[in-house]
């Protein structure tokens, strides 16, 4: 049973529901890695790769603390309103893209399936793990598993949507 004495106004809850998107009603996980993919275009545009990467690095560190707190305060494993695994995940899939609204829609989808059907190791990785880490690695292998076929994608399709022609 979540406590209802919950302060939604702490830092760890903030970071851990993406600002709040996580608390929309219905489907959380969605929410989050679409609110994700506006931040990655930037930084792509801004940085490239390298810089998308320090910034995965980094939520997935301030992530694993914050859905910890969130997790401990709601008393209840995984709760669907921590949605900062899922902007990881979504920001690891769309890493090697061009920033490309086109790619990053089918990008976004590749995510989606891996982290609602969780593939092994996924699904693996969904049952272990306790606290903010547990929360977060399911997500991250889903992100991994997104990058490969979006790379792979890429490269032996070259010309999807007029891309690196």
């Amino acid at each position: 049973m979540a406590d209802q004495s919950i302060n939604y106004f702490r830092l760890p809850h903030i970071i851990s529901t993406f600002f709040w998107v996580g608390r929309l009603p219905g489907a959380p996980g969605t929410y989050g890695s679409a609110a994700a993919l506006p931040f990655a275009y930037w930084l792509q545009q801004w940085g490239g790769s390298g810089v998308l990467l320090l910034a995965a690095i980094l939520v997935t560190a301030i992530g694993i603390w914050a859905s910890g707190e969130t997790e401990k305060a709601l008393d209840g494993k995984d709760p669907g309103e921590v949605v900062i695994d899922e902007v990881a995940g979504m920001w690891l899939t769309v890493l090697f893209l061009p920033a490309d609204w086109a790619l990053y829609a089918i990008a976004f989808v590749v995510f989606r399936v891996f982290d609602v059907f969780k593939p092994w190791p996924v699904d693996h990785f969904d049952r272990i793990g306790n606290g903010g880490v547990g929360i977060m690695q399911d997500d991250l292998a889903a992100g991994l598993y997104g990058m490969m076929v979006m790379y792979a994608m890429l490269t032996f399709q070259p010309t999807l949507f007029g891309m690196m022609t």
